[in-house]
């Protein structure tokens, strides 16, 4: 059997990849990136058909490549983001090889480095990156109904209002993918239901500047901790149309039913939690403080950026928020569709190694695993807030790339001190000999 030996192994050629690439060759690592599919596959065949980047152009990408055919504000469409992670593997020359799928990673005993098995053949690595990312297998909660009437899918398996039977819907998340997809079948004329959670609720743009702009300025995507309490909060912001806040109220004033977090489904029925107005509350919170915070850092340096005292404007409470349901008749309602907005989990189960606890959770320190020689890249705040965004990726990558040429340099001082030291012995051995 012939084994292929390669320094660094890159499990993975999405954004974190791809980032990983070309920081290793900066570095003048030899490496290679395995991707079971196409390259940035995730966002071509995992996401719903009007998918847009969150972020504008001129944020979401990587320093070494704009977008040559958008506006900087403007939004990537999901197969404008695939074909500038192409472009850009290309540009760097990134050894990437699509089609072949990493069964499992085993440390080697009594020598170094890692055996690979793939779908193509075995492979020995020194080093290995799991570049996968956080969206790897969709989660539903166990509290999902066993009607086999209801249509249920993940929201990673959504892709338009036509894809649905005929019917109600009820939205269950209302992070970006939940509230978007929940406008998107409201604007098709369906009756929506969305479940709302903890959430933040940051303005799309304010004062003339994208939130992520502000963000920036402020610090937020350098913090290095999650504020307690913020473990399952998530984030409602959409690039659609351009752009624009999202505001819950708005939407139920034009027809859309909000109710609680999803306690449970008996009987045909589905109850609520009585959470709605305090999850609405602390999004608003959450939104006029980033509004705070931003006109305290535009007075404090002078910026000269037009006042905009209307985005302070909370509509008044619809119905559904001055009476929330409980209890919903998923029959009586007319609901035929259950979309699960409900994030993902990991899948690291093809790594075969001591790099994670008991709950399967990757243990690191900002991406180097407590095994030797394992990574990881891609992960949410794998060192801080930004971590798996696009840009965020790409600085993680970096550190890790990094990391990875000092152990390099470590094992050359070594290899080459063994080297000296048996130059040196030869000719003392010989003496002894004569």
């Amino acid at each position: 059997m012939t084994v292929e030996m390669i320094d660094t192994l890159v499990v993975g050629g999405g954004q974190a990849g791809v980032a990983m690439s070309e920081h290793l060759s900066n570095q003048g690592v030899p490496h290679l990136v395995l991707e079971r599919n196409r390259i940035a596959e995730a966002w071509r065949t995992r996401r719903w058909d009007s998918l847009v980047a969150n972020g504008p152009a001129w944020h979401d990408r990587f320093p070494g490549l704009e977008f040559d055919d958008l506006a900087p504000d403007a939004f990537a469409d999901k197969e404008r983001v695939a074909a500038y992670f192409e472009a850009y593997a290309e540009k760097i020359q990134a050894p990437i090889r699509t089609g072949v799928e990493v069964k499992s990673v085993v440390r080697n005993t009594s020598r170094p480095g890692f055996t690979i098995e793939t779908s193509e053949g075995v492979i020995e690595a020194n080093r290995v990156v799991a570049a996968t990312g956080p969206f790897q297998t969709p989660v539903i909660p166990p509290i999902a109904p066993g009607d086999a009437s209801l249509t249920q899918l993940h929201s990673a398996e959504y892709r338009n209002p036509g894809q649905l039977p005929a019917g109600a819907v009820l939205v269950v998340g209302a992070g970006s993918s939940g509230v978007q997809i929940a406008e998107e079948l409201q604007r098709s004329g369906r009756q929506v239901y969305l479940s709302v959670g903890p959430h933040d609720r940051p303005p799309r743009a304010y004062r003339g500047r994208d939130f992520c702009w502000w963000l920036g300025v402020l610090g937020e995507w350098d913090a290095e901790m999650m504020k307690p309490g913020t473990e399952h909060v998530t984030i409602a912001v959409s690039g659609a149309d351009g752009g624009k806040t999202i505001d819950f109220r708005e939407l139920a004033h034009r027809g859309m039913t909000l109710v609680g977090r999803t306690r449970a489904f008996a009987d045909g029925k589905v109850t609520f939690e009585s959470d709605l107005v305090d999850n609405l509350a602390a999004g608003d919170a959450n939104y006029l403080s980033m509004l705070d915070a931003a006109d305290d850092y535009a007075r404090r340096n002078g910026l000269d950026l037009p006042e905009e005292p209307e985005a302070r404007r909370i509509p008044a409470d619809p119905a559904c928020v001055r009476e929330p349901l409980l209890e919903l008749d998923l029959a009586e309602a007319g609901i035929t569709t259950i979309v699960w907005a409900t994030g993902f989990s990991v899948d690291y189960r093809w790594l075969k190694v001591d790099a994670f606890d008991d709950n399967g959770k990757p243990q690191h320190q900002r991406g180097v695993s407590r095994e030797p020689g394992v990574y990881f890249v891609g992960l949410p705040w794998l060192s801080r807030r930004g971590s798996s965004f696009i840009w965020g990726v790409w600085h993680d990558a970096k550190h890790i790339a990094d990391h990875i040429a000092t152990q390099r340099k470590y094992l050359a001082y070594h290899a080459e001190a063994q080297r000296r030291g048996e130059d040196n012995a030869a000719p003392r051995r010989a003496a002894t000999v004569e």
